[in-house]
């Protein structure tokens, strides 16, 4: 019954109501109590996880498929099953698209693939500026979902550059970026800033950035959740 109820609503506005009703069989009282009743704890649950879900594959511009999803989130500290977000993928319509061999791509740097792990999950600092790390997280509010880039030091654990905005673009990393260089002394090729392998991070864009800052660039090995732990915790939401 439930199935047929949140199928009318779907399609409100496009059929009456009425109609609906009687080609699904169900009572027009019955679907409006239904309709009114409070959302459950457990479709709550759901639709958190489906945002969250949406929010990692957006993040990984559309590359991570439902285990790399699953184990995004256990690290955020979401605690769900694999095929509980494969399902979620799927009602959503989220396809993983696999990257085809021999075709270079414009938007990631040349090095991307040699990028070395500076920081082997040493996130201790003994001076100010020289080990940076960085995240991206989201926040809702009442006009959308708002996008926030961070950058902290690992000697004082602060936030010394951020960046907001509504899309995930290379910009608003760059802009993180170059306002934590304004706030700490940056050692020219000595200062490191070490991210995970999303998409932003290893644009060419964000490594001319990097070069122009004369900041060196670090990320997390291929499928090792714990190599940026560190920032993804300070900044899940």
């Amino acid at each position: 019954m439930t199935e047929k109820y949140a199928f009318i609503e779907s399609e409100e506005g496009s059929y009456p109501v009425v109609r609906m009703c009687r080609w699904s069989r169900v009572s027009r009282s019955g679907y409006y109590d239904w309709k009114d009743r409070p959302q459950s704890a457990t479709a709550s649950r759901r639709e958190l996880l489906a945002e969250r879900v949406r929010f990692a594959f957006d993040y990984s511009d559309g590359t991570y498929g439902y285990r790399r999803i699953h184990a995004q989130l256990e690290r955020q500290g979401t605690s769900v099953d694999p095929e509980t977000v494969r399902g979620i993928m799927r009602e959503l319509g989220l396809v993983a698209c696999q990257p085809r061999p021999f075709r270079p791509v414009t938007t990631v740097g040349a090095d991307a693939g040699t990028l070395p792990d500076l920081v082997a999950g040493d996130f201790d600092a003994d001076r100010p500026g020289v080990k940076l790390v960085g995240d991206i997280t989201y926040v809702r509010t009442a006009e959308g979902w708002l996008y926030l880039a961070t950058v902290l030091d690992c000697f004082s654990k602060k936030v010394v550059g951020y960046a907001m905005a509504d899309h995930m673009r290379t910009e608003l990393v760059v802009d993180a970026l170059r306002m934590a260089a304004g706030n700490v002394a940056v050692v020219p090729d000595s200062t490191l800033f070490h991210s995970d392998r999303g998409t932003q991070y290893v644009s060419a864009e964000f490594a001319a950035a990097a070069g122009d800052l004369k900041i060196s660039r670090s990320v997390g090995r291929t499928g090792i959740c714990y190599d940026n732990a560190w920032a993804e915790s300070s900044t899940a939401p």
